[in-house]
């Protein structure tokens, strides 16, 4: 559900589509409603700031916690303040009177802007959720019992380093981040044996994450169903998620990734793998393979 803030920031987000709109189709008429019209380069620069505009209205109503995004605004607000109080100086008469209601109305937004931008940065990221399911043809006690072992982790986690207990249901976990491995510690908060397992992130920890891995029974008593749920907060907030995924490595296909991993560990006791990767079964090792190709030849 949107928050307040956010809803803020998709109205913003429509005034930013109307006026860059406007000042991209009719730049005349947008230039003499500002009484800049007798620059020459007045239309050039109306249209430029349209552009800008346009911008602005994609990344607010098109993403995900616009509210931070509304620091995109208030740096356009600077411009066209910084624009208009140079052309207010150069101005009189009407045109100095037109100007200056710019001017006034520009502020007005710009303080708008500034609200927005800052109660989203308060608020800090929005999380990601991510949900995933797999069937695994094992008995339900032994994959329990395996994913219970929190060190067996990193056998089919991509991006685990290691997960070490230190008592009291705690554990302390080391995982590659977009720009450093990231370390946080967790701990369990509800375990039925066999059914369900469910964990936080401690206070203060560098990650924000909690989550529950459930285990069913099968279709016709066949195997186990695995429902993973989860929601963590990227180090880095929106900047270290738009860096992971233009490495490929969007959330939501990590952990589909790591349940699949997991079927194969289960299944077969190791990662399946070719002769392209010989770094064994850890599954971060796992990403420096490459295709197998052919031992030897044939005459």
């Amino acid at each position: 559900m949107s928050t307040t803030t956010d809803r803020f920031a998709r109205t913003l987000g429509w005034a930013s589509l109307a006026l860059g709109a406007a000042q991209v189709t009719a730049p005349d008429a947008v230039t003499r409603l500002a009484g800049v019209d007798d620059s020459p380069a007045a239309r050039g620069v109306t249209r430029l700031a349209g552009g800008r505009e346009l911008m602005h209205a994609g990344v607010l109503l098109g993403g995900r916690a616009p509210a931070r995004w509304a620091w995109t605004r208030v740096a356009g607000d600077a411009l066209d303040l910084a624009l208009l109080g140079r052309a207010l100086a150069g101005r009189r008469g009407e045109r100095r009177r037109r100007v200056a209601f710019a001017t006034a109305a520009v502020a007005g937004v710009t303080a708008l802007d500034l609200i927005c931008a800052v109660r989203g940065t308060r608020s800090g990221p929005a999380p990601i959720e991510l949900r995933a399911s797999i069937t695994v043809n094992r008995p339900r006690e032994e994959v329990y019992r395996f994913w219970r072992d929190l060190e067996n982790l990193p056998a089919f986690m991509a991006h685990l380093e290691s997960v070490r207990p230190v008592g009291q249901g705690r554990s302390l976990w080391t995982a590659r981040g977009p720009m450093t491995d990231v370390r946080w510690e967790a701990e369990i908060v509800e375990d039925r044996t066999g059914e369900r397992i469910a964990w936080n992130s401690v206070r203060g920890a560098a990650v924000t994450t909690n989550g529950t891995v459930s285990f069913t029974a099968g279709p016709a008593g066949r195997g186990t169903v695995v429902d993973v749920a989860m929601e963590y907060t990227v180090p880095g907030g929106a900047l270290g998620t738009a860096f992971a995924r233009l490495l490929g490595e969007h959330p939501g296909q990590q952990v589909r990734d790591d349940l699949r991993r997991f079927k194969q560990v289960m299944e077969t006791g190791e990662v399946v793998r070719s002769e392209g990767s010989p770094e064994g079964t850890r599954a971060l090792r796992q990403l420096r393979q490459h295709p197998a190709q052919p031992v030897g030849g044939r005459s």
